[in-house]
């Protein structure tokens, strides 16, 4: 079943954030990961939901995104993210409709 990560950021030093959009995404899909929204357009449209750079990946299981999460690949990249940009990320759990 598929999982994805959700992220929502914001940039604090655009030059770090940008090392780390530039070295990201060949992490993301050697851990069989794919941007499904990558910081787009949005539009609040019920509730107040503060969006600032959105960002959802998509993997083909949980266990693929906690390996890429938590991988040594990953682990500098992070540290850049979290010293360029406040975030909020959560891990979620795919739907597989029965029958």
């Amino acid at each position: 079943m598929p999982a994805y990560l959700i992220a929502n950021i914001e940039v604090t030093d655009p030059a770090g954030f940008e090392r780390y959009r530039s070295a990201v995404p060949a992490v993301i899909a050697a851990h069989g990961g794919r941007y499904l929204v990558r910081g787009g357009a949005h539009q609040a449209v019920e509730g107040n939901l503060p969006l600032k750079r959105l960002v959802i990946l998509e993997f083909p299981t949980m266990a693929a995104l906690q390996g890429f999460y938590e991988s040594a690949d990953y682990r500098p990249l992070l540290e850049l993210r979290l010293a360029s940009a406040r975030s909020e990320v959560a891990f979620v759990e795919g739907y597989a409709p029965a029958g």
